[in-house]
């Protein structure tokens, strides 16, 4: 089958690999729907940590599929059955693990990082996913492009559930690609009173305002610091959020934010960019919190379903490009080219 892959040391290309299988214990899915992710795409530029140098994956990790066969000795899943799959795996013993926090076990494995992933027409899903709970039945009022983008919505609950957004929040999400605009929905959603969005693209501030933020903030054209505090009567927000990964927008935060105020570092650094310098003085007399967040758990990925059910959050209104799954040049050209929001391929 034709997959999507990633060689450590030796680079992407869109190439062969032999269809897997389900042996006794998985499944094997069918892929209806896959999105590319900018973990994807990191990869595909400077490889990933857990791969070893010459070691090939299949790259995709947000994913709806359907069951194609089931290996034996699995029951609860039969032939046709439409499921998502959230794609980290915990070692099962850690304490992170017995808390359900799986995506933070240090001995994680995931599809797409360091074992076959979705970028192809089939997944072999192991043991291990099915008795940690990571594969969730699929209701039919769930579009197969939403549910690919249930995996995304997890990590953006994980983040707003680490700074308790909740009913009157004043919140600012800082970068409203993909990610941030699922932020706006989510936290409207979680019930803020007021969400405001930055972002130096004033398409992408467009779009923001139509999801559900009050206000777009452009950096460079206006100062964002002023503008938050003309916006909240000199207070400044409860909540911010930095869906991008800009070390400048981590290091100006901390004024931004309103006594007792919350700070989410959700989008990572790349690597290089050197430590944030805080004043802890700052923390410390407004008692303020700064956390970070990162993937999602089984729970936090059936809080994401439940939250795209109740018809709060619309995560197929932040794609831009659908693309055929067997044309995965395009998918991938559309998504480096980095004009793209949210690339998603789907099966014919």
């Amino acid at each position: 089958m034709r997959a999507a892959t990633y060689t450590q040391g030796a680079g992407f290309a869109i190439a062969d690999v032999p269809r897997p299988a389900a042996a006794a214990g998985e499944l094997l899915l069918r892929i209806r729907a896959t999105a590319i992710c900018g973990t994807d795409l990191k990869i595909v530029n400077g490889g990933h940590r857990k791969l070893a140098n010459g070691q090939r994956i299949v790259l995709g990790h947000e994913l709806a599929g359907e069951v194609a066969d089931v290996g034996e000795g699995v029951t609860g899943f039969r032939p046709g059955d439409r499921v998502g799959v959230a794609p980290n795996a915990g070692c099962g013993g850690c304490p992170t693990c017995r808390r359900g926090e799986s995506n933070y076990c240090a001995s994680y494995t995931a599809f797409g990082i360091d074992r076959d992933g979705a970028h192809a027409p089939f997944l072999s899903v192991p043991a291990v996913f099915l008795a940690q709970g990571n594969v969730v039945p699929l209701p039919d009022d769930v579009s197969d492009v939403d549910a690919a983008l249930l995996e995304p919505l997890s990590c953006v609950v994980n983040g707003i559930q680490s700074v308790s957004v909740g009913e009157g929040d004043r919140v600012l999400i800082y970068g409203v690609g993909p990610m941030g605009l699922l932020h706006v929905m989510a936290c409207r959603a979680a019930g803020a009173a007021r969400v405001f969005a930055a972002d130096p693209q004033a398409r992408r501030l467009e779009q923001a305002v139509r999801l559900g933020a009050e206000v777009g903030i452009r950096p460079g054209a206006e100062d964002v610091a002023a503008r938050v505090k003309d916006l909240t009567d000199g207070e400044g927000v409860d909540v911010i959020i930095t869906a991008c990964p800009v070390p400048a927008v981590q290091a100006g935060a901390l004024p931004l934010l309103a006594t007792h105020g919350r700070l989410c570092l959700f989008g990572g650094l790349p690597k290089g960019s050197g430590p944030i310098a805080f004043d802890t003085n700052d923390i410390h007399y407004r008692h303020l919190t700064v956390t970070g967040a990162t993937g999602g758990s089984p729970a936090q990925y059936r809080a994401a379903l439940r939250l795209v059910r109740e018809g709060k959050v619309r995560p197929a209104a932040v794609v831009s490009d659908t693309v055929p799954l067997d044309d995965l040049e395009t998918a991938y050209g559309r998504a480096m080219a980095g004009a793209a929001g949210k690339v998603v391929m789907v099966a014919r």
